[in-house]
């Protein structure tokens, strides 16, 4: 489908900061919407060696499949195809990847791509709020009978996001507090649950 530019600033919050932007910005839990990311990678981890993640993205109108490479510290590179529904089942049952453009990109990156597997989902219920020229994001996500808090704020300029999120943090007295990007923070608690259970 495309290729996208991302430039992202994310903090993570505390459940009371969490609850307290929702007010600020007048706006009920029950507003945000569901998401549920599901991840893939080889067995030994090619896309994460190459700082990359792969998800298909199911929301309320649209099912999308993500290659997400990492260009610096704030600035990824997005490759999206649209999924159908049936697509997206077949995927999540272990069939083989169709998403066109994704598909093409893994090649160029020498991945291996039939021993891409599901290794986890994670659900997220989202915000997205105009804010300065670019959206803040507020997200409230579930994995592993864990979950967190984290906002965002996506920008079309590195140098003035920067400096907007920053402000923001410190208008609402929020902790500088740094966020892994979803898919490490659920490989790192998969990791921490396999390891309490004995693996």
């Amino acid at each position: 489908m495309n290729h996208e530019i991302e430039i992202e600033f994310k903090n993570m919050l505390s459940k009371t900061k969490y609850d307290e932007l929702l007010a600020a910005f007048d706006i009920r839990e029950e507003e945000a919407v569901r998401q549920e990311n599901h991840y893939f990678d080889t067995a030994d981890f090619q896309l994460k060696s190459i700082e990359s993640g792969l998800r298909i993205r199911i929301l309320p109108n649209k099912i999308e499949c993500t290659l997400k490479e990492k260009t610096n510290d704030y600035t990824h590179i997005e490759t999206t195809d649209i999924l159908t529904e049936e697509e997206a089942k077949q995927i999540l049952q272990g069939g083989q990847l169709t998403a066109p453009t994704v598909i093409a990109r893994l090649q160029e990156r020498n991945i291996a791509i039939e021993q891409l597997a599901l290794f986890g989902t994670l659900a997220t219920a989202r915000v997205e709020i105009p804010y300065e020229g670019g959206l803040l994001v507020l997200d409230h996500s579930f994995y592993l009978q864990r979950d967190d808090y984290e906002v965002e704020y996506e920008a079309t300029d590195e140098t003035v996001g920067h400096t907007v999120f920053q402000q923001f943090l410190a208008n609402h007295n929020i902790p500088i507090a740094h966020a892994d990007k979803k898919i490490a923070r659920f490989a790192a608690a998969l990791k921490e649950k396999e390891r309490n259970d004995g693996y």
